[in-house]
């Protein structure tokens, strides 16, 4: 609520007056201690104490970009928009030169063209010095006059763009300004006076001259009258031009970077369309991958399914093949259950003749440790173990 700009305020320009000030540096005024304490609840009468305990004028310093209390006080007249007479009661007060500066500067963001060359330009003659913050936080000398001359030549002052106003020379051709008049003139024109007056007295001296043709005495005033009038329309057309050379100077220097800005931008887009295409081309190659990898899959399952299936046909070979062992046993035993009786018993009489043989092999391996001696068994056992013949006693 406290940042919110007066409900009764004018646009300017077609936008809020906040919105003059850039956002980065209107929010660092918004957090500023300055604006907190002291600026709260100010209004356009209350206004004019706060702007005589100004010292200095600046915009921004230090690292975090602290605005100054002049920066907050011109924040405060773009929230409360004071009315045209009181600004102009700034700009005409002679005791304090910063309440003049900031009356100066308010108008310069708000006024009209005619109303800032109108107010402005009559505090060319002000000369006293004023202190100024740079960025880096230190102070700098410089006067009223420089002061005015950036407001009125300059696109930037206090880390503030200024809008753009019409060139004098344009107002001039067009008839809504007067040339303007230089406080020297009046100057040059009392030295003219007393230079004329001089020769008056001159020319009373020498007046038989004067009677006498064409006198070298009045040629040589009226030279020096000639060219006196000469040299102040040179000095002026001079001024002129080069008021001229530096407005062309200062269009040229906007142009160049307006232009340098444009370049910028192309590179911005140039850049943003390599990177688009970049993404494109990268989201191309993922679903290139993810392709290849699918079709991987596919024919890892292909494979897969088709080992699978020489697996089960083996498998049933197998089984098939058991099968057919398992009955040809069955036959074979079969066979065997439904043989003759002799020779089933034939076969059993071979049956009881191979434990006779198992028996006689049995005697025949007989190595000597069944002996009666448990002596003799134990060494026959080491003999029998080292391949030794048995002993026999």
């Amino acid at each position: 609520m406290a940042n919110r700009t007066d409900p009764a305020a004018k646009s300017i320009r077609g936008t809020n007056p906040q919105n003059l000030v850039e956002k980065i540096v209107r929010s660092k005024i918004y957090q500023n201690t300055y604006w907190k304490e002291q600026c709260f609840g100010l209004t356009a009468e209350t206004l004019v104490d706060k702007a005589m305990e100004i010292d200095h004028v600046g915009g921004t310093y230090g690292g975090s970009r602290k605005p100054t209390p002049f920066m907050c006080l011109v924040m405060k007249m773009l929230q409360i928009q004071p009315e045209k007479d009181i600004v102009v009661e700034f700009i005409k007060n002679e005791d304090y030169k910063y309440v003049r500066v900031l009356g100066a500067f308010y108008l310069r963001l708000t006024g009209t063209d005619m109303d800032v060359y109108l107010y402005l330009e009559p505090l060319y003659n002000d000369y006293r010095k004023l202190r100024m913050k740079k960025s880096d936080g230190q102070f700098m000398l410089t006067h009223v006059d420089e002061f005015i001359d950036e407001l009125l030549t300059t696109d930037y002052s206090c880390d503030i763009a200024l809008p753009r106003i019409k060139k004098r020379w344009t107002l001039e051709t067009n008839g809504a300004l007067e040339p303007r008049r230089s406080a020297l003139e009046d100057d040059f024109e009392e030295e003219e006076e007393k230079e004329e007056e001089e020769m008056d007295v001159d020319a009373e001296e020498h007046e038989k001259d004067y009677y006498r043709g064409r006198s070298p005495l009045r040629e040589r005033d009226r030279d020096r009258r000639r060219d006196s009038h000469r040299y102040r329309d040179r000095d002026y057309d001079r001024e002129r031009g080069r008021g001229r050379d530096r407005d062309r100077d200062r269009d040229r220097d906007y142009d160049r970077d307006r232009d340098y800005d444009k370049d910028r931008d192309r590179e911005r887009e140039r850049d943003r369309d390599r990177d688009r295409d970049r993404d494109r081309y990268r989201i191309r190659e993922e679903k290139d991958y993810g392709r290849e990898r699918e079709r991987e899959g596919r024919e890892r399952e292909r494979r897969d399914k088709d080992r699978g299936r020489r697996r089960s046909t083996s498998r049933s070979r197998s089984r098939s093949r058991d099968r057919k062992d398992r009955e040809g046993e069955h036959r074979k035993r079969h066979a065997r259950n439904s043989a003759s009786p002799r020779r089933h018993g034939d076969e059993d009489g071979g049956a009881r003749e191979e434990p006779k043989k198992k028996k006689e092999k049995k005697e025949k391996k007989d190595d000597g440790t069944d002996h009666p001696d448990p002596e003799i068994a134990e060494a026959n056992k080491l003999r029998a173990k080292l391949g030794l013949k048995p002993l026999k006693l």
